[in-house]
């Protein structure tokens, strides 16, 4: 009996198929180098950085630039003026036409068969700055560096956040923490008593603007248009999230997982398997379409590759956009190749905390993607992890890492007292 085949849906279809046909067009007329971008959305101007670098007759590297964070992706000539830009994991892309004058006009599209949206988008070539203000440049009204407590308002059971920011003179960078994950990097600047932050790294673009009301407190928005979440800021050095080893745990009488779910060649896998009898295994519950799920993969796949033959395993358990494994195949195929993920893939199903929380009864509840659960020799779990903060985090990200480093590493140093899961 035949299964049912993945299609791409037909913008996607045609944006590749020109995609592939580039390698008989010259890259010619695009200029490489530094590029200043604006999204229009709901009417707000949302900067956004980057570099163009020709990598080959028809091959450019296209690089996103947020406060000295750079991810990169690879980008062709369709034609001798069109441009496409594949973004990686996120089933979206950057589509523009090369105008008369050498600027960019186009737009960001997701792609696939899921809800449509179009972000236009200009560009112009050998612009460094973020943000640009009318009138002449205001002394900033205080220096926001440090730790925030940010507090959402209009919005029932939101927990607080808490924002990391850094400012040199009139420029500003940071991250926004949440418990589920963060912003990714941001950079902005202060205009007096304003201050501006967006952010574009493949996923959606990010926009904040607020408000400095004294040195201690700030008050703003996070968003745009009718769908911009107002807030209030008060500074706090000491500032932190919850504990995200406190987050999800087991129910009661449980104290290890049991699932069955299927690889990319569509196998059953499980953790009874031999593979994992005796090992340290690593639970990665995530999704292609999440921006910090890929920081973690970035994280992960080389841990992964440096530490494979002590006795560990990692397996990422993807809850994707669709309910079709040949979609999954799809979406995680370039997850593997992107980041050069050596360890198992598994099809969770749809990417839906409450489907995610069925595939593991053993957990109370998935808030969050991702979600990682460290399984001892032994079989037991031993920690559960909710979400991720990733590099633009800075000191929350080294004190994960440090965490977790002497935490894999006590794990590992221990022996083994079963021979099944």
């Amino acid at each position: 009996m035949k299964t049912k085949k993945f299609r791409i849906s037909s913008i996607l279809m045609l944006l590749l198929g020109v995609a592939f046909n580039a390698v008989s067009q010259p890259v010619s007329t695009l200029r490489e180098g530094p590029w200043r971008g604006v999204f229009l959305l709901n009417d707000t101007e949302v900067p956004f950085n980057f570099e163009i670098k020709k990598e080959s007759h028809a091959s450019l590297r296209f690089t996103t630039l947020n406060a000295g964070i750079r991810d990169e992706f690879w980008a062709s000539l369709p034609s001798p003026d069109s441009l496409f830009i594949p973004l990686g994991t996120f089933e979206a892309a950057l589509v523009a036409k090369i105008q008369a004058d050498g600027t960019l006009r186009g737009s960001y599209q997701t792609l696939g068969d899921g809800r449509k949206r179009v972000i236009p988008f200009t560009a112009q070539p050998g612009k460094t700055h973020r943000f640009e203000f009318s009138g002449p440049e205001s002394t900033p009204a205080s220096n926001l560096s440090g730790r925030w407590v940010i507090t959402l308002k209009n919005t029932e059971n939101a927990a607080d956040r808490v924002a990391v920011l850094e400012q040199k003179g009139s420029r500003l960078t940071g991250a926004i923490l949440s418990i589920t994950g963060d912003s990714r990097a941001l950079e902005g600047n202060v205009q007096g008593n304003s201050f501006f932050l967006s952010g574009f790294t493949g996923a959606s673009p990010y926009y904040l603007r607020g408000t400095i009301l004294d040195d201690n407190s700030l008050s703003g928005s996070i968003g745009t248009g009718p769908n911009a979440t107002p807030f209030e800021g008060t500074k706090n050095d000491q500032a932190a999230l919850p504990d995200a080893y406190s987050l999800t745990y087991l129910k009661p009488g449980y104290d290890r997982l049991d699932f069955s779910l299927p690889n990319l060649d569509g196998q059953l896998v499980s953790l009874r398997d031999e593979k994992y009898r005796g090992k340290v295994v690593v639970i990665e519950i995530m999704g292609t379409w999440c921006p910090n799920c890929m920081d973690q993969v970035t994280f992960l796949a080389p841990w992964y590759k440096q530490n494979k033959d002590r006795g560990v395993e990692v397996i990422g358990v993807a809850f994707e956009a669709k309910d079709d494994l040949e979609y999954a195949r799809y979406t995680l195929s370039k997850l593997k190749k992107r980041y050069d993920v050596q360890y198992d893939l598994l099809f969770g199903g749809k990417a839906d905390k409450q489907v995610a929380a069925e595939k593991f009864p053993a957990l109370d509840h998935v808030l969050a993607f991702p979600t990682t659960v460290i399984i001892g020799r032994d079989g037991k779990v031993r920690q559960i992890h909710t979400g991720y903060s990733g590099e633009a985090t800075g000191n929350f990200y080294t004190a994960f890492v440090k965490h977790w480093n002497e935490q894999l590493d006590t794990y590992l140093t221990e022996v083994s007292t079963t021979s099944s899961k």
